[in-house]
């Protein structure tokens, strides 16, 4: 039950020393405002601006250490002085919640949203105004900035933020080093100490940091509408060896993709800015278990969600134009995708999602204008109606793949007609950017979609923001460079694996598209379009269905390449969509090992990078009671024929501890049910 406006155990806001009696002379080594989480382990205190042109500041400490450095606030206004600096605190008010509520699909069916918060108001000397609200979880810390409506602010053109974030220490970080503000977000992660970022690098969130003997934190956005997505770059402000990245804002974009640099978002007040988000633990796979950024998005606007589904899915672009052992001809079209859906029907999969190519839609990369293919125009090759008959007959619901600039074109079109067939939902591809405008037409899709009953997947897409909570038709979305890597580059490795948990998943679910079964050594592998191949042992592409958050999981191999494989009865268990989720523990660019609870099952996912290891896996988050473990285990011999697994049945209860050996790119895959 919500309890806004109550007091929480270790809130308080406090005025600097001095400043009731002397506003112009507030003393700057205490802080003006104060915010604890519920357990009193993390505070961020709130600073006013000190000598003439000095800004608004924050620091973060967690469990008695200094996490983050006082840093900066504000805002750089296009035309205007800059909001933030010579501000002092003119009023604050206490905010809380302790509530839970459920979601249909997600990493946990109910959601506890418990913090402590604090609305904290300033102004300049000339009167402008700035509010910064804070709430503070046992997980982590967050505050955006409110504009409210006032006579010296009221159209805005905001060039960048004043925001930055100082560490306390010369963390490492895990940074995500994109080409620029136009990208699909897949790439490596690399591990670079704050120091040795440079300025010139943009850099994706979240952002992951260990801290040296405080902490590990996470810096994301939460609740992005109408604004531009935010990046990070080293701060140049404070000269040669800094801790400090700084808050860089997507430049302005019109629908056509003209930039506009010198300004990033166009507004009136009142206004909001998304949420600045700090998630923080003493291990980093606890990070994974943190609802933080769903918390800070507003409750789900659809009120019927019985339709919205978590499930697997058949997948044809992986292996659709070439099928070994078929007696038609393979590619786009209507005997393929009857093949595919005879495959998820089989297998018990709810879903077949037909690709690129079903319909008439413009080229990879296109923009708006060059749209001039209506996306309900089929493909010669595709008899949409007989594949619509058909599946249903099946009992598979087909997902669409479409272009945005064709959903953009034609989407008051295409959505009521897809709804009309019965269609389960639409793959959007190709959009690349995070600009204001683009934000707001996200949000305008999936509101769309949502009317005519219709789930997302949003692909070419920037990193999740917790937009799903407000329209939980939203399932996944990529963002991630996934196994479709594979085909053409060496690039997705154990590694790869092992660090997406830590880094791009905690921002949301990830369309990575695992179920690869033709498992090489790196000395085997060759990138090819036919036949691919994946660089792990069979075991920890298993794994990837647990570790790897998605509640629309494609299952992305040949059909043939499943058949008579005893693993394939693990993918066909595994569950999309959770109750409860336990990180077990792990270390990002080396291995993890996560849980997750659906109904009284257990499933956990353990998997390594080139190193072989040895772990061990307590069940003390079982109930009471015997429980049965089926374990998918690294076979002896799969450090040189990765293929190979070992199946066995163990009886266990909470007191068990599991022994679990990796080869090389290994994994393991257990699902943990109670005893007959």
């Amino acid at each position: 039950m919500s309890i806004l406006g109550k007091t929480a155990p270790f809130f308080c806001l406090l005025f600097a020393s001095g400043w009731m009696a002397a506003q112009n002379s507030a003393d700057t080594s205490s802080p003006a405002a104060t915010v604890a989480s519920p357990n009193g382990q993390i505070i961020l205190h709130l600073y006013e601006a000190g000598a003439a042109g000095s800004a608004l500041s924050y620091d973060v400490e967690f469990r008695g250490k200094r996490l983050f450095e006082r840093s900066t606030l504000g805002f750089n206004l296009a035309g205007q002085p800059d909001l933030g600096p010579g501000m002092h605190l003119t009023g604050q008010h206490a905010e809380s919640a302790d509530e839970t509520y459920t979601i249909p699909v997600g990493k946990t069916r109910e959601v506890r949203n418990h913090y402590s918060g604090a609305r904290a108001e300033f102004a300049d000397a000339s009167g402008r105004k700035l509010t910064i609200e804070v709430r503070a979880f046992d997980d982590g810390v967050a505050f955006r900035y409110e504009v409210p409506e006032q006579p010296a602010i009221q159209q805005v053109r905001i060039a960048h933020e004043l925001t930055e974030f100082t560490y306390a220490k010369d963390a490492s970080t895990y940074p995500l080093i994109l080409d620029g503000y136009q990208s699909s977000w897949e790439d490596e992660y690399q591990l670079r100490n704050v120091s040795g970022l440079h300025s010139d690098w943009v850099v994706g969130l979240p952002l992951l940091a260990d801290v040296p003997g405080t902490g590990w934190v996470v810096i994301t956005e939460a609740d992005i509408d109408h604004y531009s997505g935010m990046y990070l770059r080293k701060s140049v402000r404070r000269g040669w060896g800094n801790h400090t990245v700084a808050a860089d804002l997507s430049p302005h974009e019109n629908h056509a993709g003209n930039i506009d640099s010198s300004y990033a978002v166009e507004t009136a007040t009142p206004f909001v800015s998304p949420w600045r988000v700090l998630m923080i633990a003493d291990e980093p796979a606890k990070l994974i278990e943190s609802n933080m950024v769903l918390n800070l998005n507003p409750p789900s606007k659809i009120a019927d969600t019985s339709w919205i589904r978590a499930g697997k899915s058949a997948w044809d672009w992986w292996s659709g134009d070439a099928a070994p052992s078929v007696s038609f001809k393979t590619g786009m079209n209507t005997a393929t995708m009857k093949h595919y859906i005879d495959f998820a029907s089989a297998s018990g999969f709810p879903y077949m999602l037909i690709d690129a190519g079903w319909a008439l839609a413009p080229a990879d990369g296109a923009h708006e204008s060059d749209a001039d293919s209506d996306i309900t125009k089929v493909s010669p090759d595709v008899d949409m109606p007989e594949l619509l008959r058909y599946a249903k007959e099946k009992n598979v619901g087909l997902w669409l793949w479409s272009h945005w600039t064709s959903v953009d074109k034609y989407m008051d079109q295409a959505f009521p007609l897809f709804e009309k067939w019965g269609v389960a939902g639409v793959k959007i591809d190709f959009m690349n950017r995070d600009d204001q405008w683009m934000v707001d037409w996200y949000r305008k899709v999936v509101a769309a979609a949502a009317e005519h009953h219709l789930m997302v997947d949003y692909h070419g897409a920037f990193k999740p923001d917790g937009l799903r909570r407000t329209y939980p038709n939203l399932l996944t979305r990529e963002g991630v460079m996934g196994k479709e890597y594979l085909k053409g580059t060496a690039r997705v490795t154990a590694a790869h694996d092992a660090t997406l948990p830590f880094t791009r998943m905690l921002a949301g679910p990830m369309d990575y598209t695992p179920g690869a079964f033709g498992n090489v050594t790196p000395a085997n592998f060759i990138p090819r379009s036919v036949m691919p191949m994946a660089l792990n042992t069979r075991a920890q592409e298993l794994a990837l269905y647990v570790v790897f958050e998605s509640e629309l999981e494609m299952v992305s191999d040949y059909p043939e390449h499943y058949a008579g494989q005893k693993e394939f009865d693990f993918i066909k268990q595994v569950p999309c969509t959770w109750d409860e989720v336990h990180a077990i523990g792990g270390m990002p660019m080396q291995w993890i090992s996560l849980a997750r609870r659906s109904g009284k099952d257990w499933y956990i996912g353990s998997l390594t990078n080139r190193d072989a290891r040895d772990i061990k896996i307590p069940l003390d988050f079982l109930g009471e009671g015997k429980y049965v473990a089926e374990m998918y285990a690294d076979a002896p011999d799969a450090g040189e024929e990765p293929t190979h697994t070992v199946l066995t049945d163990e009886k266990v209860d909470r007191t068990t501890v599991l022994d679990v050996h990796m080869v090389s790119g290994g994994g393991n895959a257990i699902w943990i049910r109670p005893a007959e």
